[in-house]
Order: C-alpha cells, then sequence, then structure tokens
C-alpha cells in the first residue's frame, strides 16, 4: 500500500516523466553520438525550497566552534546591492570559522571547516535520480566569493560512501558575481579531507551531489554566494583561459602540484 502512495505522489509522476522525457530527447537527437545540444542545469538556489533543502554543516557536529548558514536571498530592483549583474535570488553561505577544539572531547584533535551540498535526489520509476555529466567536459558555478580558500565537493555512488572528488574554488574577482569553470577531469578523489592513493576517475555517470566547503582553518567570518550549478561544454575567452590556467591539482597558495 505504500508503494500504491508513493505512485500517488504527483511529485514523484512528475519527476519520472520528466526523467523519461529528458532520455526521449537525448536519445531522438541522437546526442550520444552528436553530443549534448547545450549546458545541463543541474541545481538552481531560485526559491526558499531549493535552498532550505541544502544540508549545511560545520564542526559543531563534534562539538567545535564554528558556525554555518545557509540562507535564501531574494533582491529586489532597488537594492543598493543590486548592480548589473547581480541575479534576482541566490544561497548564501556564510557564519564564522573557529579553530578552538571541544574541552570534553580530547579525542578531537583538529576543528575549523563548514560546508554545504546539494540534497539527495528523489527517486523516480526509472530508479534514484543521479547526475549523468559524462557528456560534460566543466562543471561551472555562478559566484560571489569573498576570497578565501574554499573547495568543490562531489560525491558520486562509488564504492567508498566516504570518498569526495575536490578542486578548489579559483574565484577570479572576489565582491563581485562571475562564473566559474572546473574542468571534470581535474578533481581529485579524497577521504575525510586527504588525498588517497590509488586515484579513480570521478564516476561521471553517477554524480549525486554537489557542494562547496572552506576547510582553511583561518579564523574569521567567511561568506559566500551562490545562484546556479550546471554542466557545460561552452565556455569562450577569458573563461577558457582562466579554465588552462588553473587546471590540475594547485595548493592553496594556488601553486601547481606536480605528480
Amino acid at each position: 500500500m505504500r508503494f500504491t502512495q508513493i505512485l500517488a505522489s504527483r511529485g514523484f509522476l512528475g519527476r519520472s516523466f520528466d526523467e523519461l522525457a529528458r532520455l526521449s530527447r537525448i536519445a531522438f537527437n541522437l546526442e550520444a553520438v552528436k553530443g549534448p545540444a547545450g549546458p545541463r542545469a543541474l541545481y538552481s538556489f531560485c526559491d526558499d525550497e531549493s535552498v532550505q533543502s541544502c544540508v549545511a554543516m560545520s564542526d559543531d557536529l563534534i562539538g567545535g566552534s564554528s558556525t554555518t548558514r545557509f540562507d535564501f536571498v531574494a533582491q529586489s530592483a532597488s537594492s543598493s546591492t543590486t548592480t548589473l549583474d547581480s541575479p534576482s535570488s541566490y544561497a548564501r553561505f556564510h557564519g564564522h570559522i573557529s579553530t578552538a577544539l571541544p574541552d570534553d572531547k580530547p579525542v578531537i584533535k583538529r576543528s575549523g571547516y563548514a560546508a554545504f551540498r546539494t540534497p539527495d535526489q528523489p527517486a523516480t520509476l526509472l530508479g534514484r535520480s543521479v547526475w549523468d555529466i559524462d557528456p560534460y567536459s566543466f562543471l561551472a558555478l555562478r559566484i560571489r566569493s569573498d576570497g578565501r580558500s574554499y573547495l568543490v565537493n562531489v560525491q558520486t555512488e562509488g564504492v567508498e560512501p566516504t570518498d569526495l572528488h575536490q578542486h578548489r574554488l579559483f574565484a577570479k574577482c572576489p565582491g563581485k558575481w562571475e562564473t566559474v569553470y572546473v574542468n571534470w577531469n581535474d578533481f581529485v578523489r579524497t577521504s575525510y579531507g586527504f588525498v588517497v592513493e590509488p586515484q579513480t576517475e570521478l564516476l561521471r555517470q553517477k554524480v549525486r551531489s554537489i557542494g562547496i566547503g572552506l576547510t582553511d582553518r583561518v579564523e574569521g567570518p567567511f561568506e559566500l554566494c551562490i545562484e546556479r550549478i550546471w554542466a557545460t561544454n561552452d565556455i569562450e575567452g577569458e573563461a577558457a583561459a582562466s579554465v588552462k590556467e588553473s587546471g590540475n591539482l594547485k595548493n592553496r597558495k594556488g601553486e601547481r602540484i606536480k605528480w
């Protein structure tokens, strides 16, 4: 009977039909042969529900003192902070990083982090939803950063549930809205924040969630705003040069790491 209730859900059936229509469109347009017809939207922070559905976390889960909030912001045209490139709505990831260790938990030796991620994608008649980004070369994020050393975190349906694929979020214009591109091939496999061996390729057909974390352990406030996330093959001009320059793994100072 519970199955009948789920099937009766308009949201469940709607997601199922949307996914079936998307797969049918790919087959009809021969996108598997010709390549995708355009970028694929992954997540948009367009309303309060889309923001509240995300998962925000910090070291307060283990007794630390860092704080984090993930809020929906809707700007009016008359807002004093509105510019020509400002989105009408976005999410604001902000808080305060503290490296103080909990007095009552001597086993905790390290703290000072905050992060958020998109929610687990709901099920459909075709099974559990995941993002298949295999036809695309780049992850794109529309952000406004404060210049701190954020990391993009990608979680897939891999063998190890603690694995994340990570890459530095290189913001070129702190304080201004910009689009940042990351080559999917440049993500590095990590576990609990450390690079692990052997390195394995990101499972591009089964991406579960995408998020951003701050683990620089620099005490003080932080703020990063994000409008949307998508997969694409189309970058041009300065953005293309920026991706070429920022490709491959780098350290916190932006220096290229040689494997």
